[in-house]
């Protein structure tokens, strides 16, 4: 599976398309289908095909030494799982909890 061969979980691809986990779960379940707008965003972020991820073929894009054809990610979707967690935890905070948050961060720098 695409997301999985990424090493990415649900949350992360659902984040980096702009939908919910709940929703991106019904979709890899087989349980909806994307709007074309998101089929194309999941094809970006998961380095495959439309034919691919709607089960047309069963081969992604290869290049020429017959490597898997992948989209150069941004730098931010390079981090380890838990980092992309964490994030997504902080992402939800206030900004006293942000601070504070900040603050922690910061003495266990030292």
């Amino acid at each position: 599976m695409a997301r999985q061969r990424l090493e990415l979980t649900q949350a992360d691809v659902a984040e980096r398309v702009g939908i919910a986990t709940e929703v991106y779960g019904r979709l890899e379940r087989g349980h909806m289908l994307p709007s074309v707008r998101t089929l194309r965003k999941l094809c970006l972020v998961l380095s495959c095909s439309s034919d691919v991820l709607l089960g047309l073929s069963a081969t992604a894009a290869v290049t020429e030494d017959g490597a898997p054809q992948l989209a150069e990610d941004p730098p931010e979707y390079r981090e380890r799982p838990e980092v992309r967690r964490l994030m997504r935890t902080v992402r939800k905070l206030d900004s006293p909890r942000l601070r504070l948050l900040g603050q922690v961060a910061h003495a266990l720098e030292r």
